[in-house]
């Protein structure tokens, strides 16, 4: 079923990194989905300082097709920045954002706006088969859960960047301008009205995702950082345990030598005290460090991204 009578205009944002050999089949697939929606719509393909020659293929496209837009970073700055930059120039009413690696399949942006356009700001595509390695799909499930306790807040796994999302949705995400970008936390935070509808995930034919298992970790630090204080929260938790239980071993050895018994415990408690202690003071010491550096990020104003060149004028 077109959708064209509704009259909306779309844009598509699309991080690339090591996606040479996708880029052609995904904008040809792109284009097909894209012109049975609507006449007036955009692909916005932002090359994260690809070391493959993505940004030569994205220029070529974007001299056929002026609906294309390409925007090249100046060097690496990762994927969630580079859907920012894509976010900052888009100019229509809904905005998609997907991967450049066609695990997102482009006919799947019809039903998800069919969806929006009964109401909904917000419609974002649950992976009900991922078709991911077991260690990514394991990371990636025991990241959220540990991201939902902290943040005490609901995260789904199955459910990435891809989606549709109105205007006015898009506009409070690019007013967020702190240094640390995650796309769907923020898409989280806004509120709106949203919806989820179940789509298919398709399998990477060729290459290998730009998330290693150290930026994961990375990521996962950085980011429980920067959206919640729970930990924080806890250490002065675990902090109170310790200390009652320190004020009940006082009270323990001040009764028994009232009471005449005055023998020597040893020194095995006395060590695993010390050690207990020293490591939860140098633990806190770390996640105080942690938070310290988010700020000092945050004040040096640097800019989110730094773009090297374009295909075209930007807004």
């Amino acid at each position: 079923m077109d959708i064209k009578p509704n009259h909306p205009t779309v844009s598509v944002i699309i991080p690339i990194y090591r996606n040479e050999v996708f880029i052609l089949e995904l904008y040809e697939r792109l284009i097909s989905t894209l012109n049975c929606i609507t006449e007036k719509f955009e692909i916005i393909l932002v090359n994260d300082c690809s070391p493959d020659h993505s940004w030569d293929i994205i220029k070529t496209i974007a001299s056929h097709d002026q609906r294309v837009i390409g925007i090249n970073f100046a060097r690496n700055f990762g994927q969630h920045y580079a859907i920012t930059a894509g976010l900052d120039q888009s100019r229509y009413d809904w905005v998609v954002v997907m991967d450049g690696d066609l695990q997102d399949k482009p006919e799947q942006i019809k039903p998800m706006l069919s969806k929006a356009l009964e109401g909904y700001d917000i419609v974002q595509g649950r992976r009900v088969n991922r078709q991911d390695s077991f260690l990514k799909k394991l990371s990636s499930k025991l990241f959220y859960q540990l991201f939902s306790y902290l943040t005490e807040t609901k995260q789904d796994s199955s459910i990435a960047n891809f989606g549709v999302y109105h205007r006015k949705v898009i506009e409070v995400v690019v007013s967020m301008r702190e240094s640390l970008r995650f796309f769907p936390v923020m898409i989280k935070w806004v509120g709106f009205r949203s919806t989820m509808i179940d789509i298919d995930h398709g399998v990477r034919e060729s290459g290998k995702s730009g998330y290693s298992f150290r930026k994961l970790i990375h990521l996962s630090m950085n980011t429980i950082i920067s959206f919640s204080d729970k930990p924080l929260r806890l250490t002065v938790k675990v902090g109170f345990g310790i200390s009652l239980c320190a004020f009940i071993y006082t009270s323990y050895i001040v009764i028994k030598a009232f009471l005449g018994d005055t023998s020597i415990q040893g020194w095995s408690s006395l060590i695993a005290s010390v050690w207990l202690l020293g490591g939860f003071i140098i633990s806190i010491l770390g996640v105080l460090g942690l938070y310290i550096s988010r700020i000092f990020d945050e004040a040096k104003k640097r800019p989110i991204y730094i773009i090297k060149e374009t295909t075209k004028t930007l807004k």
